[in-house]
């Protein structure tokens, strides 16, 4: 019975579990309860390769990838291939051009309901990640983490070919 009625909640718009921390409401409490690790920081699952950890058991699979190098997702349109089926399916749009989330404020469309939401905050002003060393806030947990680094002088990304490291992938492709 348990499962009919959770299953139910799939067919109805409520969502009656909300964040206290940024007010964004979930259909399911454990949901809920996942998503509220973002805020305090707690990661159980480890990687034993590197020092990264990350909230569910699936991330932590899906990030092992990058250690033993398996793509299995294989775009047919181009040579790239994928750590998971969803990112290959974003991927898939850039060739279809397919953009079906339209922005309600401007002409912007993007490829994915989590690229308009990003989007969306710049036309609220909501900044709802907050640096506890600088009080800085940001628009997503990623640009946080990009930020943190600043403080820590982590870098993560090594060249191969000198000793210079850098805080994003981006800045040691550019250079």
């Amino acid at each position: 019975m348990k499962d009919l009625v959770q299953h139910q909640g799939v067919h109805v718009e409520e969502k009656p579990y909300q964040c206290t921390e940024c007010n964004k409401l979930f259909r399911w409490k454990v949901n809920l309860k996942r998503h509220q690790m973002i805020h305090t920081g707690e990661k159980p699952y480890e990687c034993t390769e590197c020092d990264k950890a990350f909230i569910t058991n699936e991330k932590l699979t899906q990030h092992q990838k990058i250690h033993t190098g398996e793509k299995p997702y294989q775009c047919t349109e181009c040579d790239m291939a994928f750590i998971t089926n969803g990112k290959l399916k974003r991927h898939q749009k850039i060739h279809t051009g397919e953009k079906p989330y339209q922005c309600t404020e401007c002409d912007m469309a993007f490829i994915s309901s989590g690229d308009l939401k990003r989007h969306q905050k710049t036309h609220t002003g909501e900044r709802s990640y907050r640096c506890t060393e600088c009080d800085m806030a940001f628009i997503s947990s990623g640009d946080l983490k990009r930020h943190q680094k600043t403080h820590t002088g982590e870098r993560s990304y090594q060249c191969t070919e000198c000793d210079k490291a850098f805080i994003t992938n981006g800045e040691l492709k550019r250079l």
